[in-house]
């Protein structure tokens, strides 16, 4: 890289992922203890997170200094191997936590969110037809509909829905007709209403397992399954609403330490969040993703071109859909569905695929004039 493109490099956007991820391993320390096995390392789990974000810092600056254009001409190859990566899951793949979801040490659904992004801003460019009426959208659902297809069988319904916020967000900043994507998202709503009413009332089977299907429904009322399907949701709102405006202290949360707080250390790690930190722990903490992402919307409006700005766009609707996600369901106002917080929940894949996600956010940044000369 030249000096022209190191002075371009966008500094605030780097400092919000390096922070949410440092204090990872912070909020790790006091989540993971409840869950570590009795005689086991304490800080198992804050190592690991630890060594994924080094691996994911030399990713970062790996796919930074890449022209992001690059990717965009291996495109038809990138999605043919993510759909046979997603394909030999389904084959061969290893189940934990009732989805089969891994390859080795490979969550190739979590590698798909990549790929949708730079296949589909792809594809879009390169379709480079205005998209106004509703046929015009079969093409781009069908490019995403094979992977999200495979990803919905495992079942893993939360990436199946992020690749739906991936796509109306990047539809969105391709041209397409607002009341289109707004109607669109209205109808599958209603859809899964009436498919949930009809699968409760009239036993219409549905592509999920029953407690998926539980989760769906307890969010509304939690108190009418309190110790199954709506268990997680009481114990996050307790642990949220003990933590006052300063929290208890870190390692001081007893939803937490005491384990009553379900997958604290992935899933539920807000609510931690919320016990030992309060509300100024989950302001400092929602401050830093307004950070990231307000700073991917700055990139998008200056990118040179429109591949630039529609990665960008599919980076932006991942995040902002994982925090909203997420932050709702730990306080009760989103139905569960496994989706982790970026950043800071525990998971080597979900790490590095953040970190990649924000260096094709980056490269864009740092080639964001029309012609560079060298320096």
């Amino acid at each position: 890289m030249n000096r022209r493109l190191l002075r371009n490099f966008d500094i605030p956007l780097a400092f919000g992922a390096l922070a949410l991820s440092l204090a990872s391993l912070v909020i790790l320390s006091s989540a993971s203890l409840s869950v570590v096995p009795t005689g086991g390392d304490s800080l198992m789990y804050v190592k690991r997170q630890a060594l994924s974000l080094g691996i994911g810092v030399v990713l970062f600056l790996i796919v930074a200094a890449t022209e992001y254009s690059d990717w965009a001409r291996y495109s038809k190859i990138i999605y043919v191997v993510n759909t046979l990566l997603l394909l030999a899951v389904l084959i061969k793949g290893r189940s934990a936590l009732g989805a089969q979801r891994w390859l080795g040490p490979l969550q190739p659904s979590e590698i798909a969110k990549i790929s949708i992004i730079i296949t589909l801003s792809t594809f879009l460019v390169e379709r480079n037809k205005p998209i106004r009426s509703l046929l015009d959208f079969v093409p781009v659902f069908a490019h995403v509909a094979i992977p999200m297809a495979f990803i919905l069988r495992q079942p893993d319904l939360g990436t199946s829905l992020v690749f739906l916020a991936i796509t109306f967000g990047t539809l969105f900043m391709a041209g397409a007709p607002a009341k289109h994507i707004v109607g669109m998202i209205g109808a599958g709503l209603s859809a899964i209403v009436a498919a949930l009413w009809l699968h409760l009332n009239r036993g219409l089977p549905l592509p999920l397992r029953e407690y998926q299907i539980k989760r769906l429904i307890v969010f509304i009322n939690p108190k009418i399954d309190p110790l199954d399907s709506g268990y997680h949701v009481i114990q996050s709102q307790i642990a949220v609403g003990s933590g006052g405006i300063w929290g208890k202290g870190l390692f001081a949360g007893t939803q937490n330490r005491l384990n009553f707080l379900p997958e604290q250390h992935t899933d539920f790690i807000f609510s931690v969040i919320g016990e030992e930190l309060g509300f100024a722990g989950c302001i400092a903490i929602l401050a830093l993703y307004f950070l990231l992402l307000w700073r991917i919307i700055k990139i998008m409006q200056v990118s040179r071109d429109r591949l630039g700005c529609l990665l960008a766009a599919g980076v932006f609707s991942m995040l902002s859909f994982h925090v909203l996600v997420n932050v709702g369901m730990t306080l009760g106002v989103m139905p569960i569905t496994g989706i982790p917080l970026p950043f800071v929940s525990f998971g080597g894949n979900s790490l590095l695929t953040n970190m990649v996600s924000i260096a094709l956010v980056e490269s864009v940044a740092m080639r964001r004039q029309k012609i560079l000369f060298g320096a």
